[in-house]
């Protein structure tokens, strides 16, 4: 018998180091390991990972979220390997055993882990929306730079290379060209 491990993160600022950790300390011998959303049916290391799987081994996952990305999904997916011979273990849960009780309780939290899962992508997308009704919302990333710098920057574009400027500002020769860009398209309305 093998353990594999699976961990997974959604975005690739995630760190997969706690689940790594958790799933060493439960004795995993091979981890897979990926930066992929849940959403995804598409996830490469998790199709190798059930590839490599036989019967008698185990696949260990922190939660049951890192496993499948809905509840019906968790439920086929962990039916097919019962049907295998492979037993799964979710570290929050406990080993999810092939018995009457154990395909309830697995049902009724891969519905809760779903709903939880919906609720958030709700409450992001109505903070979101509430945020736009703002007065001077902007969508994405603040401004690196004020308009003071980006005015002295553009002067000095006057009688400057982008490079001299970057050089003298500290700011990008894409920020640079950027701005220029944007001024003159402004410039010609």
């Amino acid at each position: 018998m093998t353990k594999y491990g699976y961990a997974r993160v959604s975005t690739l600022h995630q760190s997969l180091d706690e689940q790594t950790k958790q799933l060493k300390a439960e004795g995993c011998e091979v981890i897979y390991a990926e930066h992929y959303t849940g959403t995804s049916k598409d996830r490469p290391e998790f199709q190798a990972l059930l590839d490599a799987v036989v019967s008698g081994d185990m696949i260990v996952v922190t939660k049951l979220d890192r496993f499948a990305r809905s509840a019906s999904d968790a439920i086929t997916i962990i039916k097919r390997l019962y049907d295998e011979g492979v037993r799964v273990h979710i570290i929050n849960m406990g080993i999810v055993e092939n018995t009457p009780m154990g395909r309830l309780m697995l049902t009724m939290l891969a519905g809760f882990a779903e709903f939880e899962r919906d609720m958030i992508v709700e409450r992001t997308q109505a903070g979101r929306e509430a945020a736009r009704q703002r007065e001077g919302y902007k969508d994405g990333r603040k401004p690196k730079y004020g308009r003071k710098q980006l005015d002295h920057a553009m002067e000095l574009k006057e009688t400057h290379s982008f490079s001299q400027v970057a050089d003298i500002t500290g700011i990008s020769i894409a920020t640079l060209k950027r701005e220029s860009a944007r001024r003159k398209a402004e410039g010609n309305r």
